[in-house]
Order: structure tokens, then sequence, then C-alpha cells
């Protein structure tokens, strides 16, 4: 059985690892004169609306017949990607001057559809040997006219494209519109359409292997993701000078402390103790709800791996430019392959506070982010369904992910709860429990949960705040992130600074002797993420061009998923580091 379980994840690895990209039917992509190079037609949508896309063919273009999908990995069906053969011919090295593609008459209806798309700036995406190309179906003429009314629409129904070769392979294309070949679609009223296209080939000394680097420097449609240097610089060393400054002045009052409760116990043993010495009988006492407790710690501690995960393929050049569904593999394979970890952390540390139901607590595990997501899923798909868009994924991708869930999920969610069960470790607490609970004193409104929770939040996601934008226009935009490893210097600042804020508030809460400190720190660490779900709402408002129930359905949902799982995974890292900060502290001093 074990060996069949191994196999199966093998294969699972094998199938899906592999890099998503848009293959040509040459996989050398060499070409002598006159061969047919692939060109993929793949979608159309309004261009601040990026979720928001329909196939290529949903609208009366110019077909080959007949039209031929094409099979695509599953990253790219996530992605919304639905390539089929494009009715333009262009073979390699084979010069076209304005040729028809074929005529057309559009009806009214047509006509109207046409217009509704001009008038939403709505783009087409190409492929043409893995290579992106865009493109705008046509454009508005206000003439300085206020009333829309008035404004004239215009159908392009000619393309010029410009291809760039090296010997035998294809370096660069780009498409164009000829600005005098328009179409009115002003009236509703039946027009005839001549779909043409120009095919110009020039040489170039760029190699084939940099042929991917102008997506990173620079592209007409999406535009260059310009990394402001100054500012993150100027925004890393504020964060990390207040984070230092705190940890010095922490660093002093536990020396005070330690030098306190020394010269009490050899002048007065039987002197009543103060402060976080005080409740040393309570700090250690088992949290409310900690089958829920640990299941949250176990799916956060999986999403910190599977993060960690990503950012090795990032920097090592997995995520290239237009590649974004090697993105969404990632994220499916790397997600199910750790959560054993998930399954073992939380079965351990459930049974690490004498928990008995554990089967209870690995469902409860499995379904704590993938529940909620679950649920986002299907209202979103089903709003996707209703638009007719390319991100409604069909009903063969929904099988093979529900495969992936039940063949390695969650079986290696069980196996991890086994192990995490039989590994017998015991939790390791400096302090003897009283058997009963000491009454924590009335603390001040600033110290309740939801203040601190504030507070904790604030300073780590000043760290990430100048990058979240960059993020945010890359992943609900078309604009290119490359530089990860800028990216990566932040998680890592945003980690540090989530463990010291929250070590800090966790001391002084001992400090003002409420010893309910377990849950307190991994709010107040995963509190972060509600932070960043507020700057969503900023982003939409103020920094994009998003409109539609559609999109805006897609952008709040998915969103909330992902801060989400930033909340639990920030939550986790909080916790241990308090919960190492806590033992260390009351290792240190004597304690009857």
């Amino acid at each position: 059985m074990d060996r069949i379980r191994a196999f199966l994840v093998a294969v699972a690895i094998v199938t899906l690892c592999g890099v998503p990209q848009v293959r040509s039917t040459a996989s050398d992509h060499r070409y002598k004169a006159g061969d047919e190079v692939p060109l993929y037609a793949n979608k159309v949508g309004p261009y601040h609306n990026p979720s928001e896309t329909y196939r290529y063919f949903d609208f009366p273009f110019c077909s080959s017949a007949p039209v031929k999908e094409k099979k695509e990995a599953l990253g790219e069906v996530l992605n919304g990607d639905r390539l089929v053969s494009a009715p333009y011919k262009l073979e390699f090295l084979t010069e076209k001057e304005a040729e028809i593609a074929c005529k057309r008459k559009l009806t009214r209806d047509e006509v109207v559809k046409f217009r509704k798309a001009v008038s939403k700036d709505y783009y087409f995406q190409m492929y043409y040997d893995d290579l992106p190309i865009w493109g705008f179906l046509g454009k508005v003429e206000k003439e300085g006219k206020t009333d829309p009314a008035d404004y004239k629409y215009y159908l392009f129904k000619h393309l010029v494209f410009e291809i760039h070769h090296n010997k035998d392979r294809v370096i660069e294309v780009t498409v164009r519109s000829d600005p005098n070949a328009l179409v009115d679609l002003t009236e509703d009223e039946p027009v005839d359409v001549d779909f043409m296209y120009t095919v110009k080939w020039k040489e170039t000394n760029t190699p084939f292997e940099k042929r991917m680097d102008k997506y990173s420097l620079s592209s007409s449609l999406p535009h260059h993701l310009e990394i402001h240097w100054f500012s993150i610089i100027n925004s890393c060393v504020t964060v990390l000078l207040l984070t230092g400054f705190l940890a010095t002045i922490l660093m002093r009052v536990l020396k005070n402390d330690f030098i306190k409760y020394a010269h009490d116990e050899e002048s007065a043993d039987d002197q009543e103790e103060s402060g976080w010495k005080y409740i040393h009988g309570d700090v250690f006492r088992y949290p409310k709800h900690k089958s829920l407790f640990a299941a949250a710690l176990g799916s956060g501690t999986q999403l910190f791996t599977l993060t960690s995960f990503i950012f090795i393929l990032a920097l090592v050049g997995v995520f290239y430019p237009y590649n974004r569904g090697a993105l969404f593999t990632a994220l499916v394979v790397i997600y199910a392959l750790t959560s054993g970890i998930a399954g073992y952390t939380a079965a351990s540390f459930y049974c690490q506070l004498e928990g008995t139901n554990w089967v209870r607590n690995l469902l409860l595990t499995g379904s704590l982010f993938c529940g909620p997501l679950f649920v986002t899923f299907c209202f979103l798909n089903t709003v996707a369904i209703a638009y007719k868009a390319t991100a409604a994924l069909p009903f063969g991708t929904i099988v093979v992910i529900f495969l992936i869930w039940a063949l390695v999920t969650s079986p290696l969610l069980v196996l991890g709860g086994i192990a995490g069960k039989n590994s017998k470790a015991d939790f390791q607490a400096p302090c003897r429990t009283t058997k009963y609970p000491r009454e924590i004193p009335p603390l001040p409104w600033y110290r309740k949960t939801i203040p601190q929770m504030a507070m904790a939040g604030f300073l780590p996601f000043s760290a990430i705040y100048i990058e979240l934008y960059y993020i945010f226009a890359s992943v609900w935009g078309h604009r290119i992130y490359t530089i990860y490893s800028i990216l990566f210097i932040v998680f890592i600042i945003l980690l540090i600074v989530t463990a010291f804020i929250t070590v800090a508030l966790t001391y002084f809460q001992l400090a003002a002797e409420d010893h309910e400190w377990w849950w307190r720190s991994f709010l107040c660490g995963g509190s972060t993420g509600l932070f960043i779900y507020a700057y969503c709402l900023y982003y939409y408002n103020a920094r994009s061009d998003m409109s539609g129930f559609m999109q805006t359905s897609f952008f709040f949902g998915y969103m909330a998923c992902i801060c989400y799982g930033f909340f639990l995974m920030l939550g986790a890292i909080g916790f241990r580091a308090s919960l190492l900060f806590v033992r260390h502290i009351y290792r240190s001093i004597k304690c009857e």
C-alpha cells in the first residue's frame, strides 16, 4: 500500500510540476522558410477588468474552419486561458501585404456587441510561437464631444504583424492596427467587413535564449513594473530602526525584571510576587478551543511552507514573464504535497495540549483554509458561468483538482496526523500549572484584543505597503513583476517585524498579569492580513479602474481568501515567536 501511495504521489509530481506554458508544434522552435508557425488566439476582455475575459470566438471574428482547440496545462486553465487556432496564417519568412483573411457581414446584434466591446476598451491576446501579442478591437472618437450619444465607434479590420527572426527562430512579434482601415459601428445597421492582415519580417541579432527579456524590461500593453528602490530601502530602514528600538527597550526591561526577581528571591522568599512572575502558575495553562487553535497553527505552518517553496521557484526563474500558469500549477501541487505538514503540526500540538479527539482535529485542519476557499470558489465560478467568461473552470479541470485533493492532499494530511499523534512529544513548560486560574485584573481599553491587534498589524503592514501596489498591479492588472529578490527581502522583513511586535505585546500583556496570551499572540501576529484586506478597499477605489459585478466579486472574494491565508500564516509565526519568548523568560527565573 505504501508503494502504491508513493507511486501515485510521484505520478502527480511528474504530471503537474512541468512548467505550463503555451507550446508550439515545433518542440525546438526551429522553422524553415514557408513552415507554418503556430498562432493561437486566446481571449478578449475589457482592459481594466483582468478577470473578465471571454473566448476569442465569442465575438464574430473571422474564423478558420474548423476551429481547433489547443490542449492546455492545469495552470493555463486556472489562469483563464482558452487557446484556439487563429484565423491568420503567418508562415515563416513569408511576407504578406494586405491579405484578406475572410469576409463577414455583421448583423445588427453583432454590431451592437462589437460597439459595446469597443466602448469598454476590449483587447485581444494571441500567442505566436509561444510569444504573447495584444491589440485593441477598436477605438472611440469623441472629438471634444461631451455627450456619449455623439461618440463615433470604430472597429479595426486590418492587423499588421511585424516579426523579428534570428536565422531559423522567431525572436519577437508585435501587432498593430492600421488606423486607416476602420469599420463604423456607430449605427445599429448591418455592415460588411473584410478582415485583413499584413505580415512583415525583419532580421535581428537577439539570441533565442533572451527573447523573453523584452517582456521583463519593456512591453507595449503590460507596462514594465519599475521598482522604486529608494522608497523600499527607506521603508525597510525605518521599520528595522523601529524594530531595533523596540527590541532594545524590551531587553532592558527584561534585564531589570531578572535583576529584581533575583534580588527578591535572596532578600525575602515570602515577599509577594508581582508582574509577569506572579502568573507563572497560569501562563502555560492550555488555551480555550485548543482543537481550533492547533488546526489554525497547522494550517498556518503549511501556508508558510508553501510560500517558502514558491519563493524558491521564483528565485530560480520558474515564473518568468507570461508564464503565469506555472504559478497556479505550483500553488496547487505544493499545497497538496505540504498537507502532511499541516496534519503533523496540528495533531502533534493538539496531543501536546492533551487533546483526545485527534480525528476531529484533522478534519478541522483540512477544512480550516480549504473550506472557505471552496465556498468562495463555488460562488465565483457560478458568477463566471453566468457571464460565460473564461474564468469559469471546465468540469474536467474541477475533476482533476478534486482527484488531487482526494488522492494526494487528504492521504498526506492523514499520514501527517498519524505521525504527529504518534510523536508522543510533551509540551515543554518550565513552570507548573496551578489547578485553578487566577483572576485577570481589569485592563484599560487599549490592552483589549482589538486595539492590540491594530497596533500589532500596523508596523508589519508598513513594511510591505509600498510593495503591495506593484503586486496588486501585477495580479489584478497587466503589469509584470520580475524582481522576486526584492519581494523575498520584504517577506523576510515582514516575518521579523511580525515576530518582534508580537513578542513585545505578549510581554506587556504578561506584565499586566493577563495570562491568556495564546490566542492573543496568534491574533496579533495575523492581524496584518486584516490591514492588507483594508488596503484592497483603497486599491480598488483609488488605484484601479476595475468595475462590474464579476470583477468586483472576483477581486474581493479571492483577496479575502489570500488575506485569510496571510492571517493564518503570520498568526502561526507570531505564536511560535511568543512561545519561544515565554519559555525563555520563565526558564530564566526561579518559580515555585
